[in-house]
């Protein structure tokens, strides 16, 4: 069972999410575990604090080391674990980390906020920062359900077919190919002869051609450079 252990300060905001479809059916076959723990719960003064302002001055607040610390330390770690920082610091995440982060037994994902946290915690507590794209969020929630939700399905028994995996965007640098379901014809807007063809050889050369073609319009990016 793969385990990931998700610190925040707004542990609420994963509930819906992690009770439907893909997510949800993969925790109740005991595939993955899921833990929420609120940062807040580890702050040691009445008052709760997980941030203060900056040293040096400036705007916003910074998240504090302490609270952090002390929720890591109450976490058990198993043999094969990563704790992440998710921040627009961090390496870009893509398939090739999601297919690297699906052979661990264990994520830890730190979700940031504010203008950031103490520097420390990066120099001092983490394996990796990871970042899901060059824009500023409000916070690292998103982040952490984007990369649970693709780390998960790259996990075996997760998704009903190897097939469906193997298929999607960004295996083999390419993007996915057209894909069509019934109705045959729609307000004269059809489907392509060869899908109903039923040659399965030439089926799967249409859609290589279809993944390469589409990759080169929207993603050029993707491919070689040669």
């Amino acid at each position: 069972m793969m385990r990931f252990d998700i610190l925040t300060i707004f542990p609420n905001i994963f509930n819906s999410y992690f009770a439907e479809s893909i997510i949800k059916r993969a925790q109740k076959k005991d595939i993955i575990k899921i833990r929420i723990h609120d940062i807040r719960k580890h702050a040691k003064d009445k008052h709760k604090t997980t941030d203060d302002t900056c040293y040096g001055g400036g705007p916003g607040m910074v998240m504090k080391i302490e609270p952090i610390y002390n929720t890591l330390k109450s976490i058990k770690k198993k043999k094969k674990s990563l704790t992440i920082l998710l921040s627009p610091q961090g390496q870009k995440f893509n398939q090739k980390k999601a297919k690297q982060l699906s052979k661990y037994e264990q994520l830890i994902l730190i979700c940031g906020r504010y203008e950031g946290v103490d520097e420390r915690v990066r120099k001092y507590l983490i394996n990796e920062e990871i970042s899901i794209g060059d824009y500023v969020l409000t916070g690292g929630e998103i982040p952490a359900m984007v990369i649970l939700d693709s780390v998960t399905r790259l996990i075996p028994g997760v998704v009903g077919k190897k097939e469906s995996i193997e298929y999607e965007s960004f295996e083999n640098n390419l993007l996915d190919f057209p894909h069509y379901t019934k109705p045959e014809n729609f307000k004269g807007w059809k489907v392509p002869k060869i899908l109903l063809s039923g040659d399965h050889a030439k089926v799967e050369e249409w859609r290589r051609r279809k993944a390469l073609t589409n990759t080169k319009k929207k993603r050029k990016d993707l491919l070689p450079k040669n």
